[in-house]
């Protein structure tokens, strides 16, 4: 556990890659495998289920330090990261010890174990480890104890360090770390083995993710050298046809099996595969993503809404074909394998993502232009000769949006970020008018530089009309314009709108609140792109 709690605060203290890198490396070559295992399972972005929530950790911090709810829940809102809430009110109580035992040991006692105690007992445990553990020891407990264990390291730069340590391909150890697996001293080892061994049954690939296109077409060459796609809005997924069955996985390693049973029936008809695609709401066409959130919302599908909501998979390329790993071989011929396929696929919910034709950068161009009629985002381009990498690697996969819609909206609340934001207001909830009332449109977090948050949470400091807990209210006098993909109805906000990732585009300061756009205006927006 301290050997843990070294590498953790050794990462938290530096921006430098090289450096977090090499301490990774440190770490995991003297780790015991079970420790390892568990540092792996936690830095590249797996979460334990959590097992105490965390009003309920505040209301126990406030009773073991002697402060009032109020201050605590004041104290929290300042520092932004209740674990270090915890270390720092705590750190006056009770006798310190040092800290025994493997990071192992820790997780399975004093984590998981208190699934085995009623809440009485968990907050004694929880208690006595507060009162015990010096200040960094403690802030790390907490960290695993609510699950968030944030430290600056992406999954890759854990990817990186494996590779390194272990004299292995990156690629492989990125296969080897995605989907389900257990933090166990067996899987760590294995994660080193020399050998291209047979996977777990049913898992995926890593993702190739594309990068925005932010310069014109032309620099990328030739138009014939591309493929050319809708880029869909749906559920980026891999659809896995093996001898033992067939899988379903987001993006985002979510298991999606039973979700999408159309998909998986249809995929009983194909060979042995592993397909990468888009799963959308489709009938006769694609429907607007509100549609297909209805399903995503819903882990068991009911007749009804098989009937209301049918889906899709539209697939764009093959990853596995009878259990040889096609992802090296270049686009053009994984492309032509899956038109072999699929061709003929029909009515089916297992299709083919067509292919968009131009004769140059300017035919697509124009193509481009019917994008939001077709309820696409914009086109996908893709080398011909590329071979499917893991991650967002630059230069063979681009997407080219289309430029997002946009409002002029108020600024109405605000409230403090998190982490190094904490003591800033940076969370800020935007309204349109509607008569001589605001409605609340949307939240934005993101967009502005830092210069411009500095100037605006001294503003929101010195015009706050009301709190409510971390929450200002302002006076509407700044208006800030906001993107966002896509727009839809929604009877769960007042304004019966939801806008899809708004962000902030930029601070109006030109712009006078009168002439920010009404919730009419933006009702017109729904009617046009609402699909």
């Amino acid at each position: 556990m301290q050997a843990f709690a070294n590498l953790y605060a050794e990462l938290d203290a530096t921006t430098r890659t090289q450096v977090k890198q090499d301490a990774l490396i440190d770490y995991f070559r003297v780790a015991p495998p079970g420790d390892a295992a568990w540092a792996v399972y936690m830095l590249a972005g797996r979460r334990m289920k959590r097992l105490i929530g965390p009003r309920k950790l505040r209301e126990w911090l406030a009773e073991a330090s002697g402060l009032p709810d109020w201050l605590v829940e004041e104290t929290y809102q300042h520092v932004g990261d209740l674990a270090e809430t915890i270390s720092l009110l705590m750190e006056d109580e009770g006798e310190r010890r040092a800290v025994d035992g493997s990071l192992a040991e820790w997780i399975e006692q004093a984590i998981l174990g208190l699934r085995k105690l009623e809440e009485p007992e968990q907050k004694a445990h929880v208690l006595a480890h507060w009162r015990s553990l010096p200040r960094p020891a403690c802030f790390l407990y907490n960290k695993l104890l609510t699950g968030s264990l944030r430290v600056g390291v992406s999954r890759g730069l854990v990817e990186r360090a494996l590779a390194a340590l272990g004299d292995l391909p990156r690629a492989l150890i990125a296969r080897r770390l995605i989907g389900e697996f257990e933090p166990t001293a067996e899987f760590f080892t294995a994660l080193f083995d020399q050998e291209q061994r047979e996977e777990r049954e049913g898992q995926p690939y890593p993702f190739f993710l594309a990068s925005p296109l932010e310069s014109e077409p032309e620099s990328l060459g030739a138009a014939q050298d591309w493929l050319a796609e809708w880029k869909w809005d749906g559920i980026r997924a891999q659809l896995i046809a093996r001898p033992g069955g067939v899988w379903l996985w987001s993006r985002g390693e979510e298991p999606m099996n039973g979700r999408f049973p159309e998909v998986e029936l249809a995929a009983t008809d194909l060979p042995e595969v592993v397909l990468d695609g888009e799963i959308l709401a489709w009938d006769s066409g694609v429907l607007p993503f509100s549609q297909m959130q209805r399903r995503i919302q819903r882990k068991t599908i009911g007749e009804k809404m098989l009937r209301e909501v049918p889906v899709i998979f539209l697939a764009y390329d093959v990853l596995e074909y009878q259990q040889q790993d096609w992802r090296e071989r270049p686009l053009g011929e994984r492309r032509a394998l899956l038109e072999e396929l699929l061709a003929g696929s029909g009515e089916t919910a297992v299709r083919i993502s067509p292919s968009v034709t131009a004769s140059d950068w300017h035919g697509l161009a124009q193509l481009r232009e019917e994008s939001r009629e077709r309820m696409v985002e914009g086109l996908m381009l893709k080398r011909l000769d590329s071979p499917y990498r893991s991650g967002r690697v630059r230069g063979d996969w681009w997407k080219w949006k289309i430029e997002p819609l946009t409002i002029d909206a108020v600024l109405l609340y605000a409230q403090p970020g998190h982490g190094r934001r904490a003591n800033l207001y940076t969370d800020y909830t935007l309204a349109v008018r509607d008569g001589d009332a605001f409605v609340p449109i949307a939240k934005a977090y993101s967009g502005l530089t830092d210069k411009e948050i500095q100037k605006l949470d001294h503003w929101i400091r010195r015009n706050t009309v009301e709190k409510f807990g971390p929450v200002r209210s302002l006076k509407p006098e700044h208006v800030l314009e906001i993107a966002f993909e896509g727009i839809q109805p929604s009877p769960r906000h007042k304004s019966g709108i939801a806008l899809r990732f708004p962000r902030i585009a930029r601070w109006r300061q030109d712009k006078p609140v009168a002439e920010a756009d009404t919730l009419e205006q933006v009702k017109d927006l729904l009617r046009l792109y609402g699909g």
